[in-house]
């Protein structure tokens, strides 16, 4: 037969269910303590509050968990049970609760970008960002061209001569500035000193074919008036499949690139190339873009001042 309490059915189920939070919290301070006055200041509750939680604990689970002698109290063999295990309850929500915590302070953010300014200009100045914020997680992957933010990236850096997603929130990195660049000690047969170092007309000329048309917007921009007819010749020049591959034979005296600033400024500095008729802007920039707004103390937003810092 199975005994009634309160009008309730004691059943298998009934059985099972976990008596309050609070009470359970009251009784693992007081238990701790072993002293109700010390459990109440550490839960900012009263004396009266932490009594009746632990009496109403007690009728629920039909047994004493505390011996009560004048003002002080001491834990029943039930007590010290249930002490236990409360408190190894309590220190695995802790854990878990921290660690999730951790996991979302810890987020790692994807940063999609185009493959020669990735490998050229963005990873040789990455262990800079990890020094000024290592506790900003991000993973570089490379892509070009179109993208979406439902991919799972987070960022995008991307030149402006495509079309963007209709909710791309933008950020100008850098205005894209490109120039001729050649191996230093080909510069004297490939440019005319006696012609303000212009470029002769049987150069050999590097291509990329994802900016086929680079070379005649350079000389449209650069020297408008000239005759563009010999960067069209296709006895001097060389096209290769991607922009890397273009200024590694301008590296190794193939040829003359059209090189952008910012992929071939490092070359520059370490003397591996030379431009010498310098560089100029050709209406295009590379943005940060992003699905949603920066904040303004957040992660998004010092990524983007320091990508800025880096023009």
């Amino acid at each position: 037969m199975i005994p009634v309490r309160n009008g309730e059915l004691e059943s298998p189920s009934n059985s099972k269910r976990l008596p309050s939070l609070l009470a359970l919290r009251c009784f693992e301070a007081a238990a701790r303590h072993e002293n109700f006055t010390r459990a109440a200041h550490e839960l900012s509750l009263t004396h009266g509050a932490v009594s009746r939680a632990v009496r109403l604990l007690e009728d629920d689970l039909c047994i004493a968990l505390f011996v009560r002698r004048s003002r002080r109290v001491f834990l029943t063999e039930s007590g010290h049970v249930l002490a236990r295990a409360v408190a190894e309850g309590f220190d695995l929500m802790q854990q878990a609760v921290g660690q999730l915590r951790a996991n979302a302070r810890h987020r790692q953010w994807v940063l999609s970008c185009e493959p020669t300014l990735l490998m050229r200009w963005l990873i040789p100045r990455w262990p800079q960002f990890k020094a000024d914020h290592p506790h900003i997680d991000v993973l570089l992957v490379a892509g070009g061209g179109a993208f979406s933010f439902s991919n799972g990236i987070d960022f995008a850096i991307r030149r402006d001569d495509f079309p963007w997603p209709q909710d791309a929130h933008s950020s100008l990195l850098f205005n894209e500035r490109i120039g001729p660049v050649c191996r230093p000690d080909k510069e004297t047969e490939w440019f005319s000193k006696s012609s303000g170092n212009a470029l002769l007309e049987n150069s050999p000329l590097t291509h990329t074919r994802t900016r086929m048309d680079a070379w005649q917007k350079w000389a449209s921009i650069a020297n408008p008036i000239q005759s563009t007819s010999m960067l069209v010749d296709s006895q001097y020049e060389q096209v290769f499949e991607h922009f890397y591959f273009s200024l590694q034979a301008a590296v190794a005296g193939l040829g003359v690139a059209m090189g952008p600033w910012n992929l071939v400024r490092d070359d520059l500095d370490n003397g591996l190339l030379t431009a010498p008729l310098g560089f100029v802007e050709d209406g295009t920039g590379y943005y940060l873009l992003s699905a949603e707004p920066f904040e303004s103390q957040g992660p998004q937003a010092k990524l983007c001042a320091w990508l800025s810092s880096l023009k």
